[in-house]
């Protein structure tokens, strides 16, 4: 493989996006160690296989996208592998495959350590990652995949790395998992709103093409209230560590919805997605960071 291949498949990697796999690991593995029973192997499992089904997600949304024509040229975005003729769809299904095959080794590792609710999760996860675009599912297509993007990279993902570890799935974690599952859907929402004109051209009915670009900027704005205010919800109701409240400082500090609320567009917005992506990365390490220190009375 050349250099520039490596950069196309990099790439379709969408390496900035991936924090929203490493944040809500990062924060059920803080929670697992908060609550004594941190198993690093089974975080390193859900890690893994949380990233790997990311990584289907995004081949699969290449691949479909480019064939059914949304990803054209006057896209504001990114350019994709298969829509610009760098990687052929055969070579792009190929790798979606590979990567749902290399997905079901630490499923089948969790499911044995922990449980079986692991398997169908493994399960659900690679028909939701692969149906985001691909029918007969098409979620992306009928303005559902902010609800998969919520889920599985929100209270699934924070409580499944916490049950990885001792098999407990915990309200506590459930209810942490909030905040990730809702900057991801800022990602996304922000994504879409970009794109919203190709994708209503091209039949993909996203939230931002059914309801709209202000419902879009007002779904966004409230996602990022809602992982602001999580960790003070979660410090002072369940007890935790109020050093967690660095992520809702991360929020602050990252007011990626603050120019999209004023009516930033187009491919202005990817600096909005550039910031959420790293929002993402940040608000997982402040999390864990934050979990080891307190200050104040209970």
């Amino acid at each position: 493989m050349n250099a520039a291949a490596a950069r196309t498949w990099l790439a379709a990697l969408r390496p900035k996006t991936l924090g929203a796999s490493f944040c809500p690991v990062l924060m059920g593995a803080a929670l697992a160690w908060h609550d004594g029973v941190l198993a690093w192997l089974p975080v390193a499992a859900a890690l893994a296989g949380a990233i790997l089904l990311q990584v289907a997600s995004n081949f699969a949304n290449d691949l479909y996208d480019g064939l059914r024509g949304t990803d054209s040229g006057e896209r504001l975005g990114p350019q994709r592998a298969v829509a610009s003729g760098l990687v052929t769809p055969r070579a792009m299904g190929v790798a979606l495959v590979l990567v749902i095959v290399l997905a079901a080794i630490p499923a089948a590792y969790l499911a044995w350590h922990a449980g079986l609710a692991f398997a169908a999760i493994g399960v659900a996860g690679a028909i939701c990652a692969v149906g985001y675009t691909a029918p007969p599912l098409s979620l992306a297509y009928r303005g559902l995949g902010d609800i998969f993007v919520f889920a599985f990279f929100g209270p699934l993902a924070v409580a499944g790395t916490r049950a990885a570890c001792d098999g407990a799935w915990t309200e506590t974690a459930l209810t942490c998992g909030l905040a990730p599952g809702a900057i991801a859907v800022c990602l996304l929402a922000t994504n879409n709103l970009r794109d919203r004109v190709g994708d209503a051209a091209n039949g993909k009915k996203t939230l931002a093409v059914r309801f709209g670009a202000g419902f879009a900027r007002s779904l966004i704005c409230v996602m990022h209230a809602v992982a602001l205010a999580l960790p003070i919800v979660a410090a002072e109701f369940y007890g935790l560590p109020r050093g967690i409240m660095l992520a809702s400082l991360v929020c602050a500090l990252i007011p990626a919805s603050v120019q999209i609320a004023r009516g930033r567009d187009g491919a202005a917005l990817n600096m909005n997605l550039a910031l959420f992506g790293a929002t993402l990365y940040l608000y997982g390490i402040a999390f864990a960071v934050g979990m080891s220190f307190d200050w104040g009375n209970r």
